[in-house]
């Protein structure tokens, strides 16, 4: 009900003039001008481009993110290795690295996937690696007491016990992928929602640029509900979430 007041109190300040529409568009106009965009295929080619970077940078943050946390999480010498030179990166703006990606990369597709799946992959390696260390040691020793082999206790007891806090770290990755996705559409691009955002902000567009910003929250949104969703498929089993329902 908050957020339905809200637009309808954000509409009233713009048709009154309290807000002046050349700066803020109104919720009206908002709907007009996506409705638009979405008639003339404008949108949709965009969404489609945004879409397509957004997932190709998770997936590769998942893979990266996975596969540096097994390496760290499952051996001292695996930490000594890759551990020290993810928290160097990990503290260095992502922002700032756009020119080096460019120059490395050139201007097409592959640095802004790459932008979004370095920035993404941090929350999945920190959050898997931490899950990984705080299995409890009597888990282990039950393995080799039955006589495990090491990938069936990667399998059957680690990765179990570590997935609530992978799925934690990707939920903090989707919501990253969506910021940078912001960012890399705004770096020599010729599509997507952040490239038609650029050219509103040249004609003073403010409907369009909202438009954007709308989409870019919404899917945000559906993105995080979707995780969730999976989280409460592969976690059903802990008791804390099986008694959830009932908490106050």
């Amino acid at each position: 009900m908050s957020a339905v007041l809200f637009v309808v109190l954000w509409q009233v300040a713009c048709t009154t003039g309290l807000i002046s529409t050349r700066l803020v568009a109104s919720p009206c106009q908002i709907a007009s001008t996506g409705w638009s965009l979405m008639r003339d295929g404008t949108l949709p080619a965009n969404l489609g481009i945004s879409l397509l970077r957004a997932v190709s940078g998770l997936v590769l943050a998942l893979a990266a993110g996975i596969t540096l946390a097994l390496m760290s999480g499952l051996s001292r010498i695996g930490e000594d290795i890759v551990d020290a030179p993810i928290q160097i990166l990990r503290t260095l703006p992502v922002l700032a690295l756009a020119p080096l990606f460019i120059l490395w990369f050139g201007i097409g597709e592959t640095p802004k996937v790459l932008l979004i799946a370095l920035g993404s992959m941090f929350p999945i390696y920190l959050n898997l690696h931490k899950g990984i260390r705080s299995i409890d040691p009597k888990l282990v020793e039950m393995a080799r007491t039955l006589r495990l082999t090491r990938l069936q206790t990667i399998r059957d007891v680690i990765l179990p016990g570590a997935l609530p806090d992978l799925v934690v770290g990707i939920r903090f990755s989707v919501g990253i992928s969506w910021l940078l996705l912001v960012v890399a559409e705004q770096v020599n691009a010729d599509s997507g929602i952040g490239h038609m955002m650029m050219d509103a902000q040249d004609f003073l567009r403010t409907d369009i640029i909202l438009v954007g910003l709308v989409i870019y929250g919404f899917f945000g949104l559906v993105s995080d509900q979707a995780v969730r969703f999976l989280e409460s498929r592969l976690i059903a089993w802990r008791p804390a979430r099986q008694n959830q329902g009932g908490a106050v």
